[in-house]
C-alpha cells in the first residue's frame, strides 16, 4: 500500500470515528452564517461538534452578508490574511480574485479519493474548474402578507395592474406597500424591475457598451421611479433591519427578498406569507421566470493546503461541513404553510431560473449600479440612461 493510499484511509477513519488526529491544530474559518441567518446557530453547532470530535480549535470570523463583508473578505485575501476555510460567493465577479488562492475540488479528490467531495456544475468557474461546494440554493421573490391583502380587500400582485392597484390601495390606507432598504439592499428590487420588463435572453445579456444595453434594462430602472412616485416604498430611508421589521410586524404589505430571509420567519408568519414572482409589465411579455441559483459554497484555501500540520484537518473540516446531513441542516429549517406552497409554485419545473445580473458584474460596477444609481434613479436624481451610462463606463462584465 503506497503512502498516499494509507493517508487517505487514515483520514477516512478519522472522519467516521472522530479520532484525536486534530489535537493542537487551530483552523481559521469565515462565512456569512451569522446575524439573522437562520443557519447561523446550526453552523456554530457543527463547528463545535467538529472540535469535540477531533480536538481541533476553530477560530471563526463569520459575519452577516453585506457589501462591506464581501470587501473585508477580499481585502483579507489581498493582504495574505485569508482563513483556512471560507463560505463565500462563487461563479461571480466576487470569486475571481480568490481562484488562485483556493484549491480546486478535483485536486482535493485526487489527493483524498475516498472522500468523493461533490463537484457542482452550477459553481464551475470560467476556467473550467470547480472550487467550492454549495450547501443551499436560493431564490428571490415578492413576499406578500396575505392577511393585509384580505383585510384591505386588495388582489394579490399576480399581474402588474394588480401590483399597482395594491400599491395605491395600501398607501391610501396608511400601510407601506413594499418594505425595502434602498440604502442597504437595493439589488432585489433592481433585479426584479428588470425581470418585469426583460425577456430571458435580454436578462442574460452581458453588454460591452451603453449602446448594447437592452431597452428593457432602461425601462426596468424607470419603473423604480414610477413605483417611488406611486408611494410604493417606505416614506423614509430604512436599513435592512428596519425594512424587514416593517414587513414582519405587519406594517408593510409586501417585501422583496430571498429564500434566506424566509428561514427567519416563524410558522405563524409563514402561514400568512405568500411568495410570488415579480409580475411582467405586459401580459405575455415573458415565460415564467424567477431570480435564483446557487451562489455560495465552501472553499479550502491554498495556504491551508500547503501547510502539512494544517492540511489534513482543514480537508476533514471541509468534508464534515459538506457531507449530506450537514448540508441538509445548513439549508435551514423547512418552510411550512402557505409560504411552502407558494415557494414550490415559484420554482416549479417549467419556470426559468435566471442568475442575478449583479453576480456577473465586477465589484466597482456593481457598487455603482446598486449603491449609487438605484437610489438616485428611484429618487429622481438620475435618469435610467445616465445610470447605465455610468455603469457601462466601468466595463461591468469584464
Amino acid at each position: 500500500m503506497n503512502l498516499r493510499r494509507l493517508a487517505c484511509l487514515l483520514l477516512l477513519v478519522c472522519l467516521l470515528g472522530g479520532a484525536a488526529h486534530g489535537e493542537s491544530v487551530t483552523l481559521y474559518t469565515a462565512s456569512s452564517f451569522a446575524g439573522e441567518d437562520a443557519s447561523a446557530t446550526v453552523y456554530a453547532e457543527l463547528l463545535q461538534s467538529f472540535e469535540a470530535e477531533t480536538g481541533c480549535t476553530i477560530v471563526d470570523r463569520s459575519s452577516a452578508s453585506s457589501e462591506s463583508w464581501k470587501q473585508s473578505v477580499l481585502s483579507d485575501f489581498a493582504a495574505g490574511n485569508e482563513p483556512d476555510l471560507l463560505f463565500f460567493f462563487a461563479r461571480s465577479a466576487d470569486s475571481l480574485p480568490l481562484l488562485s488562492r483556493v484549491v480546486p475540488i478535483a485536486e482535493i479528490n485526487r489527493d483524498y479519493p475516498d472522500l468523493r467531495l461533490p463537484l457542482s456544475e452550477a459553481l464551475r468557474e470560467a476556467d473550467g474548474r470547480v472550487y467550492a461546494i454549495p450547501v443551499r440554493p436560493f431564490w428571490e421573490g415578492l413576499l406578500c402578507n396575505t392577511e393585509l391583502f384580505e383585510r384591505c380587500g386588495l388582489p394579490l400582485p399576480d399581474t402588474w395592474d394588480h401590483l399597482m392597484e395594491a400599491i395605491r390601495g395600501f398607501r391610501a390606507q396608511g400601510i407601506t406597500p413594499i418594505a425595502l432598504s434602498l440604502m442597504d439592499e437595493p439589488h432585489y428590487i433592481a433585479e426584479m424591475m428588470i425581470l418585469a420588463c426583460a425577456t430571458p435572453r435580454e436578462q442574460r445579456a452581458r453588454p460591452e457598451t451603453f449602446a448594447e444595453v437592452p431597452e428593457s434594462w432602461i425601462r426596468g430602472m424607470a419603473l423604480l421611479r414610477e413605483l417611488e412616485q406611486a408611494g410604493a416604498f417606505p416614506a423614509s430611508l430604512l436599513d435592512v433591519r428596519g425594512a424587514t421589521a416593517l414587513f414582519r410586524d405587519g406594517k408593510a404589505a409586501m417585501h422583496v427578498n430571498g429564500s434566506w430571509f424566509t428561514q427567519q420567519l416563524t410558522e405563524e408568519e409563514m402561514a400568512r406569507t405568500a411568495v410570488l414572482p415579480v409580475p411582467p409589465l405586459r401580459e405575455g411579455a415573458r415565460v415564467p421566470a424567477y431570480i435564483g441559483g446557487v451562489s455560495m459554497g465552501f472553499y479550502l484555501t491554498r495556504r491551508a493546503y500547503s501547510q502539512p500540520d494544517v492540511r489534513d484537518s482543514a480537508v476533514r473540516l471541509l468534508a464534515y461541513l459538506t457531507r449530506e446531513d450537514s448540508r441538509n441542516r445548513l439549508a435551514g429549517a423547512s418552510l411550512t404553510g402557505l409560504l411552502a406552497e407558494t415557494a414550490a409554485a415559484l420554482i416549479r419545473p417549467d419556470s426559468l431560473m435566471l442568475s442575478p445580473i449583479q453576480d456577473a458584474m465586477n465589484a466597482p460596477a456593481r457598487e455603482a449600479w446598486l449603491m449609487e444609481c438605484v437610489p438616485a434613479v428611484a429618487e429622481g436624481r438620475m435618469t435610467p440612461e445616465a445610470c447605465w451610462e455610468k455603469v457601462m463606463s466601468l466595463n461591468p462584465f469584464h
